[in-house]
């Protein structure tokens, strides 16, 4: 990341929560409280929560049930030495989902890993929501900064018709807009180009992705309804074509 570059904290925290797709979970062992780091695959709710499928066949799940206090750390996986990009440690406790919650999870989860579609179907396994506590953000060297949930979670106050919405604004940009995924992700976000489709949406931005590689497009406004989201994809089309 470069030094010049004026980082905004809470946009980038959100950035992360909505590209990671794997991290590292610190739980707490049962009879030491000694700490127990694995490494997990992640996505994310609409507010930017993290949400795991995890079993609990593992070590990692049966420290959860015993005391429900994690850390997850996430980075952005950038060529080089990674110690140069940005990384944060969020901590925070982890509960399985539950009736909308965990359809919502599912759908989100499955989104971002299509493959642990095989796995949904077993017993042992579940969704857990990590709900923050905080954040501790390092942006590059001496650019540290500690986050509160309220300053980098995304309100989702009257959003309820964008989210209720997401499954079909998915579909639809995925089925007749790939051309428009590519636009965004080569002219806006500077990618390469790819078979890039959407994971998902918020108030805040859309999310992208490519096999391995994620992307995150802010939008330059709010969005709340699929009307506002349909116009500002509409505009953020026009200003990548006029790039093209």
């Amino acid at each position: 990341m470069d030094p010049s570059v004026h980082v905004k904290p809470a946009r980038l925290t959100r950035s992360l929560l909505g590209r990671s797709r794997q991290g590292a979970l610190a739980t707490l062992m049962p009879e030491s409280s000694d700490p127990y780091c694995s490494l997990v695959n992640v996505a994310s709710l609409p507010d930017g929560s993290p949400i795991l499928l995890i079993s609990r066949l593992a070590i990692h799940t049966r420290n959860i049930l015993n005391d429900p206090r994690v850390s997850l750390m996430l980075d952005e996986r950038a060529p080089g030495d990674p110690l140069e990009g940005a990384r944060i440690m969020l901590a925070g406790t982890a509960e399985e989902t539950q009736g909308d919650d965990k359809e919502l999870a599912g759908r989100r989860y499955l989104a971002a890993h299509p493959s642990a579609e095989d796995f949904v179907g077993f017993k042992d396994f579940s969704f857990f929501r990590i709900v923050p506590k905080g954040v501790h953000l390092v942006a590059g060297f001496g650019r540290i900064v500690d986050l509160e949930p309220r300053d980098f979670l995304t309100d989702l106050a009257g959003a309820e018709a964008l989210v209720e919405a997401e499954p079909d604004i998915v579909a639809h940009m995925n089925a007749d807009h790939a051309d428009t995924m590519n636009l965004y992700a080569t002219k806006l976000l500077n990618a390469d180009t790819g078979t890039w489709r959407c994971t998902g949406c918020d108030p805040e931005g859309l999310d992208m992705q490519d096999g391995a590689r994620t992307l995150r497009l802010d939008f330059p406004q709010r969005i709340t309804t699929p009307g506002a989201l349909r116009q500002a994809l509409k505009a953020l089309a026009e200003q990548a074509r006029a790039g093209a």
